[in-house]
């Protein structure tokens, strides 16, 4: 096969491909897209239903053999500008095994749901002021049991 005949082909096929590669990116950003707004709707959908159960008390239900909960999580962050006072403050109460770099967020809303239960459902005053804490109410989706 002569040179020029190489070379045509070898161009075919990398234009080829590079089309193919910029649909394929064309595609993945569309289907991000559409992720972000079918997660949205999820998010308000849920938020809804999980107000509807509570104001009806109810806490699950079954339907089509899929059960809903509603699941409540206790949260806590840092409060604004508070980190490194947060960070003094759990050292000095024998709690810095929870400090690497940071304090993960679901170590420290473990450990601040627990110091509230030690302490008559209140946040304990060395904690006062150093964190935000806020319960989150979600639904729970799975297959009902038979």
């Amino acid at each position: 096969m002569p040179q020029r005949e190489v070379k045509a082909v070898s161009n075919n096929a990398m234009f080829e491909l590079a089309d193919r590669l910029k649909e394929l990116r064309d595609a993945k950003k569309a289907a991000e897209e559409e992720m972000k707004s079918i997660n949205a709707e999820i998010d308000d959908v849920e938020y809804r239903l999980s107000e509807l159960m509570i104001s009806s008390e109810t806490q699950n239900f079954t339907r089509a053999g899929t059960m809903f909960c509603l699941t409540t999580t206790t949260r806590a962050s840092a409060a604004a500008g508070m980190k490194e006072e947060l960070f003094d403050a759990l050292r000095s109460k024998g709690f810095g095994e929870l400090i690497y770099e940071t304090v993960n967020a679901n170590s420290l809303s473990a450990f601040v749901k627990e110091q509230i239960a030690e302490n008559g459902d209140e946040l304990p005053d060395w904690l006062k002021g150093l964190v935000n804490v806020f319960e989150k109410t979600t639904v729970t989706v799975r297959k009902a049991a038979r």
